[in-house]
C-alpha cells in the first residue's frame, strides 16, 4: 500500500520549470500560489527530491493563517508533513524545512549521508530512513509513509524525482500549472527530468480539466496516470 500521489508542478508553455540560469525564476501568478497553498492545505505531506530539499530548504506549509485554522478545525495538524527523498543529505539543519511552521518532518537517504548528520538531524527532531545504497527506494519510502498514516500526498518537485516518480508507475494525477509565457533554452529544466523514454515507452495520461485560472490567461491542467 502506497499514498495517492499527485504531482503538482508550474511551467511555462515551451515546458520550462526554470530558466538556464537555474536560480528559481518565478512562474507561478497569485492565483496559482493560491491554489497550490489550498492543495498542500488538503494533504497528509509535501515531498520533494534531493535538489529541492537541500539546495532551496523549502518551508513547505500551507503559509495563510486561514487555511492552517480550517487544518486544526478538521482535527488535523497545522500542516501536512514535510517529506525529503535524498542519496546525500547536505540540508540546513537550521533552515527552514527543519524550523518553519509546526509540522512533522519525515527524510529517507542512503549512508552517502554520514551518521553524524543522520543523528543530528534525528536529535532536531525529524523521522529519517536510510536505505541501502545507491539510492532511496521510492516504492518502500511510499510504503513506510503509508505505515506512518500518511494516505495522500503531493509532490512538488524537482524534475528528476519527478522523473523517478513517472517512471515507477508511483503517481496517480498531475495537476500542472501552463504560465502564458516562454523560457527557452536548451540547458533550462523541463517538467519531467531524467534520461526521459522512446516514444513508443511513453507515458499516457488521461485529461481530467483544463481551467483559465487567471486574468493573463495561465491555464491549470488536470491529468490522470493512465494504470
Amino acid at each position: 500500500m502506497r499514498p495517492y500521489v499527485i504531482i503538482n508542478a508550474a511551467m511555462t508553455v515551451d515546458g520550462k520549470i526554470d530558466t538556464s540560469r537555474r536560480q528559481g525564476a518565478a512562474i507561478s501568478s497569485e492565483e496559482d500560489k493560491r491554489r497550490a497553498l489550498e492543495l498542500r492545505a488538503g494533504v497528509d505531506a509535501v515531498m520533494v527530491g534531493g535538489n529541492t530539499l537541500n539546495n532551496e530548504n523549502p518551508k513547505l506549509t500551507v503559509k495563510l493563517p486561514e487555511l492552517a485554522k480550517q487544518r486544526r478545525s478538521a482535527g488535523l495538524p497545522e500542516n501536512p508533513a514535510k517529506v525529503g527523498f535524498t542519496t546525500r543529505l547536505t540540508l540546513d539543519p537550521d533552515g527552514d524545512f527543519m524550523t518553519t511552521g509546526p509540522a512533522r518532518r519525515i527524510l529517507f537517504t542512503t549512508p552517502a549521508t554520514p551518521p553524524q548528520t543522520v543523528d543530528v538531524f534525528r536529535q532536531a527532531g525529524a523521522e529519517i530512513f536510510v536505505h541501502h545504497p545507491p539510492r532511496v527506494d521510492l516504492g518502500q519510502a511510499l510504503g513506510t509513509l503509508y505505515e506512518l498514516g500518511i494516505r495522500k500526498a503531493i509532490l512538488e518537485g524537482g524534475a528528476t524525482i519527478i522523473s523517478e516518480f513517472t517512471r515507477l508507475g508511483l503517481a496517480d494525477e498531475l495537476q500542472v500549472y501552463v504560465a502564458p509565457r516562454l523560457f527557452g533554452g536548451e540547458t533550462a529544466p523541463t517538467l519531467v527530468g531524467g534520461d526521459g523514454w522512446p516514444a513508443s515507452g511513453a507515458i499516457p495520461l488521461k485529461l481530467e480539466a483544463v481551467q483559465v485560472l487567471d486574468p493573463a490567461g495561465g491555464l491549470l491542467i488536470r491529468y490522470r496516470f493512465s494504470k
